[in-house]
């Protein structure tokens, strides 16, 4: 690795005093490792607005590590998408994650007057020109929705050409997906980073229903040995964290930028393959 990669750390809005305050003390743990930033998920169909608003800034005001909201356009107008745009903009926050969005249960297609993130992206800069740095989602394994892997690329393609400055991708458990990804968005003329998402592996059954339902491929024998555990919590972690460490040292030294954890609130399963990386703090 010629440079520090970039490192980010991703959390999600909580729906109780306690979890927020659990999330702020998670945050302020993993902010003791200096990462580059932040993020906040937003609900499907924008469910979460203010609470994503409220910890973003929050995240980044008091916390001090520089918070990238969240964005989607499926189920907001225009106006509420604005009126979000310069609350941000006003407050500080100069990075923003551009998706579509999750369909809210029971939707049973896109609302809202911008349908797909390349139009979400081309808005953010049509109205706030470079003043955010625009991060959008990749998908190494396919979009679960997409027909197949050519039209995702392609859809790819248009986030990047309208305006976007880099990529997260889905997490994934396996790196050569990801490889065969940048390579294949390089000889479109893609050269924004390609930041792979990293999820730590803490729990079976959770991360196998999650994994299905996001079209993230768990390799048969990851799912094997963590079936072959139990209920061993600890075995579990080990495993996970030593799986995890080897992937991401295979993506560092293969040219991947960073690494952005999707911590789910907790910081022990990140920072456990943090340290095993001997990245600096």
């Amino acid at each position: 690795m010629s440079k520090q990669p970039r490192i980010s750390f991703e959390f999600f809005p909580t729906k109780t005093d306690a979890g927020h305050e659990k999330l702020l003390t998670t945050a302020a743990q993993l902010a003791t490792y200096n990462p580059e930033f932040f993020s906040c998920t937003y609900g499907a169909g924008g469910s979460t607005r203010d609470r994503t608003l409220n910890t973003v800034l929050q995240l980044d005001g008091e916390i001090k590590i520089p918070t990238a909201p969240h964005l989607s356009c499926v189920g907001d107008s225009k106006d509420d998408l604005r009126e979000l745009l310069h609350l941000y903009k006003n407050a500080g926050i100069n990075r923003i994650v551009a998706l579509r969005g999750d369909l809210p249960s029971g939707m049973g297609m896109a609302s809202g007057e911008l349908r797909y993130a390349n139009e979400l992206v081309e808005f953010i800069r049509k109205e706030t020109g470079d003043h955010f740095y625009i991060e959008v989602a990749a998908y190494p394994e396919m979009h679960p929705q997409a027909r197949d892997f050519e039209i995702d690329l392609q859809n790819f393609a248009r986030k990047v050409r309208a305006g976007s400055d880099s990529a997260i991708t889905q997490y994934f458990f396996n790196a050569d997906c990801y490889f065969y990804f940048v390579e294949r968005a390089r000889k479109l003329g893609i050269d924004i980073p390609i930041v792979p998402g990293i999820m730590p592996i803490t729990n079976y059954s959770k991360l196998a229903r999650f994994s299905d339902s996001c079209g993230a491929e768990l390799p048969r024998w990851i799912r094997k040995q963590l079936e072959a555990y139990g209920d061993d919590t600890a075995s579990i972690q080990a495993f996970g964290t030593e799986v995890i460490t080897n992937m991401c040292e295979r993506l560092l030294d293969g040219g991947a930028p960073g690494l952005h954890f999707y911590t789910l609130n907790q910081a022990e399963p990140s920072l456990a393959v943090w340290d095993n990386l001997k990245l600096n703090r």
